[in-house]
């Protein structure tokens, strides 16, 4: 499938997003967030600008973006369509949070309930998300039961090192936080590691034999292309990587994504340079899930591709 920016906007910022909306209400049950009436507030602004620039860039993907508004109606039927009311649904709670926590400090229940209750709309939207590909049988490498939790996972490991930067750069110290990334990493690298194995065994959903109807009479191969120019299913469906790059570029993933960041938050949460070590996590998971997603798309194939010989 042809890699869409749009795309890989919406599903790296909002997983940043969302996923620190998630950890700021588990720290804030738990305690681990600084007696502040500022830093939350502040957290809670930054989550929901992560997620609302992705959900801005998914607009970019649309051919009409003034009839977005249409999506939302078919929630009964679409991921897409739950997706868009989730996030939307997200943002009230998660403001009341900050809103509370700044008024009345972090002795609010009322305001750890709402960011319990917002942490978890957004996971749920990140779920959503992850069905929209999940969802879709003709696409092997989309359609098994890695897809949703990968999704889950990364957004919950990026959410980490995001708030690992927040209190680093808050309190001079990301401990508790740091260490959530380190565990958040492994379990994520070793998810991703996963998936690949999984899909590389794999077996093609279709071949051209079973599609046409003629599998009985053994190997059958195409007289003529169906088309002889380009078009819509050869630029969007039948994009192709080769074999080499898409090794090397898991080989980058693996290390920037999650191998690196796992190490600067050890180092951080030992102590040596805190927002030094956070903030450089930070930027090597944006751009290692960056191409991670670039990966998921670049490596589909659709089963429509079939009839063009690929």
């Amino acid at each position: 499938m042809k890699p869409a920016s749009s795309v890989l906007l919406l599903t790296t910022l909002t997983g940043f997003g969302y996923g620190l909306l998630a950890w700021l209400a588990v720290f804030a049950l738990c305690g681990g967030l600084p007696d502040s009436r500022w830093f939350l507030p502040v957290a809670v602004v930054v989550a929901l600008a992560f997620a609302g620039a992705g959900l801005v860039a998914s607009m970019l993907h649309l051919g009409r973006p003034e009839r977005a508004w249409r999506a939302f109606s078919q929630w009964r039927s679409s991921w897409l369509s739950r997706e868009g009311v989730a996030s939307l649904v997200t943002f009230p709670p998660a403001l009341g949070f900050a809103v509370l926590w700044w008024l009345q400090g972090p002795d609010s229940a009322v305001a750890i309930i709402l960011g319990l209750i917002a942490g978890a709309l957004g996971l749920v939207t990140v779920f959503c998300t992850s069905m929209i590909y999940a969802s879709l049988k003709p696409i092997r490498q989309w359609h098994n039961p890695h897809t949703a939790p990968d999704y889950m996972l990364f957004a919950l490991f990026s959410g980490a090192v995001l708030l690992a930067l927040l209190l680093a750069a808050w309190t001079g110290k990301a401990s508790m936080a740091a260490l959530v990334a380190l565990a958040a990493a492994i379990i994520a690298g070793i998810a991703k590691l996963a998936y690949w194995r999984f899909i590389d065994a794999q077996p093609p959903l279709a071949t051209l034999a079973s599609a046409t109807g003629l599998k009985e009479y053994g190997e059958v191969r195409p007289l003529d292309a169906p088309h002889f120019t380009e078009n819509y299913v050869l630029r969007e469906m039948g994009y192709r990587i080769a074999r080499k790059h898409a090794a090397k570029l898991r080989r980058f993933v693996v290390f920037a994504a999650f191998l690196l960041p796992a190490v600067l938050a050890a180092l951080a949460a030992l102590g040596a340079a805190p927002l030094a070590a956070s903030l450089v996590a930070a930027l090597f998971t944006a751009l290692g899930l960056f191409t991670e997603r670039w990966l998921f798309f670049a490596e589909a194939t659709h089963v429509s591709t079939l009839y063009y010989g690929r």
